[in-house]
């Protein structure tokens, strides 16, 4: 009886497909198991020849660059290209000609690491292709993501029934946060609303103001002490003014390592009058957060458990793929009271349901399955891997501020507050007017040489160079090249 009923049902199916129209399409895009496997052992060959070959290869390669690129401009193919003339374009006329952040010695700007267990991540994640923005659709996975976010909760310190989500970085973090803040304390009448941050923050917290419906006038950048910290005062100062002026002051946005300097703002000082002053107080924490999971880090970082939210970017601080940053929020219910929204063609929702609709928490209804590139390398190694390797960090800062104290002609610009460490070439009988182009000389003769990639920066109104050692693949041997390299140049120009 069974197989009778099967017989006619597939019947009835060819049927069906018949009136449905041609059935005898080639299908182009559905590959065999054999060229899906060819595919991948093609891939990883390449990626593995690029990731052995990078620490020799220079740090920098943007020579001939702009017209490589050129070449990559063409129309629309309407034909099949070779799977390894492909191949052949990404890595030699491509990838070689770019800035290699993931290379052990690329310290100019905070990296993105690229664990090769987030590519494989990835690639599952790809591959399997399930939706995670709800619930209904694949709540194991959903599980997964919501773990991850309850991991990085327990990381900063947050409560309970603190709550957040994975997001493509700080920016999109500090937008969120903004919104977030802005409903929760001022509700939808909110033009007169002031937020305030130090004159070192992050360029995005002024852009996730004004994307979040506020005129830049409205963000009022706060000075700085001598450690490029905000000063509580001064803010305390400004909010009051603003205040009697009739404006709405609501957020405030701390600073946990700055791009500049790695500097942190004083959290517990900010908790403590945002707390009097019922302000909102957020940390762009997207550099330095993840330092909480060392014991320098945690006494550096106090107060961040305070904060009402906190920005942190995996990409930087667990040395993952670019597009993996995150938000967490104090109060984890403030997420969906800001985006949940219906319609009839979505699952219903309840927050106090005990499930997660990703979807219903920020702006992102179609997003990727970020979760899984965070979990599975922690799961592979356990956070005290990742511990250790950003103690590591923090103690090369400190080594290489020692180095460079003790050299001639170079001055720190301030202690090392976690991995960035600034500095100025200042040799004696040397006028102001001229040091700016002679630090610009050293930056430009290091970085010529290709062997490291060092940055430079616009402090208290004088060009000053960093150095940021946070890739994973960075240890004493690539930090002591780049002193080396440091050290040379200094001399040349000092000569």
């Amino acid at each position: 009886m069974v197989d009778s009923d099967n017989n006619f049902e597939k019947a009835r199916w060819q049927e069906l497909a018949d009136r449905l129209g041609d059935g005898d399409s080639d299908r182009p895009l559905e590959l065999s198991r054999e060229r899906k496997r060819e595919l991948i052992r093609e891939s990883t060959q390449r990626v593995l020849d690029h990731l052995e070959q990078l620490p020799e290869e220079p740090v920098v390669k943007l020579n001939g660059a702009r017209e490589h690129a050129e070449t990559l401009r063409e129309p629309l193919p309407e034909g099949p290209t070779p799977f390894g003339e492909l191949l052949t374009t990404l890595f030699e006329d491509a990838i070689a000609h770019s800035a290699a952040n993931p290379h052990p010695k690329f310290m100019a700007y905070v990296p993105g690491g690229g664990l090769y267990h987030a590519a494989v991540a990835d690639f599952i994640a790809n591959a399997t292709n399930r939706y995670v923005g709800t619930w209904f659709e694949a709540p194991a996975l959903v599980a997964i993501e919501s773990t991850v976010i309850r991991w990085f909760c327990e990381i900063m310190g947050y409560p309970e029934d603190s709550f957040g989500l994975l997001t493509s970085g700080g920016s999109m973090a500090n937008l969120i946060a903004t919104i977030t803040a802005r409903q929760e304390r001022l509700g939808d009448d909110f033009l007169d609303g002031i937020v305030y941050t130090s004159d070192q923050s992050h360029h995005s917290v002024t852009k996730a103001a004004t994307l979040a419906g506020f005129r830049e006038e409205n963000v009022r950048s706060v000075p700085t002490d001598d450690r490029y910290r905000i000063d509580v005062d001064a803010l305390a100062a400004q909010v009051r003014s603003d205040r009697e002026a009739g404006a709405e002051p609501f957020l405030v946005v701390g600073t946990a390592g700055s791009t500049n300097t790695g500097a942190v703002d004083d959290l517990d000082a900010l908790a403590d009058y945002c707390a009097r002053a019922d302000l909102w107080l957020h940390a762009d924490a997207a550099y330095g957060g993840f330092f909480a999971l060392t014991e320098t880090g945690r006494e550096r970082l106090s107060g961040l458990d305070r904060c009402d939210s906190i920005t942190i970017d995996p990409h930087k601080g667990l040395f993952l793929p670019y597009g993996t940053g995150a938000l967490l929020v104090r109060d984890g219910t403030a997420l969906a009271r800001t985006h949940a929204t219906s319609a009839d063609y979505l699952p219903d929702w309840e927050p106090t349901s005990g499930t997660v609709d990703f979807s219903r928490l920020g702006p992102e209804q179609s997003r990727d399955f970020r979760g899984l590139r965070v979990w599975l390398p922690l799961k592979m190694h356990g956070v005290d891997a990742f511990r250790e390797t950003l103690a590591e960090k923090l103690s090369l800062a400190e080594s290489a501020a020692k180095y460079l104290r003790d050299l001639d002609d170079v001055t720190l610009v301030d202690e090392p507050q976690l991995s960035t460490v600034a500095f100025r070439v200042e040799p004696p009988g040397v006028d102001d007017a001229a040091l700016d182009d002679l630090n610009r000389t050293v930056l430009e003769t290091v970085n010529a040489r290709q062997r490291v990639h060092l940055s430079g920066t616009i402090l208290d109104g004088v060009f000053a160079l960093r150095i940021c050692i946070l890739g994973f693949r960075t240890h004493r041997e690539h930090v002591a090249e780049c002193l080396a390299e440091i050290e040379r140049a200094v001399s040349d120009v000092s000569a």
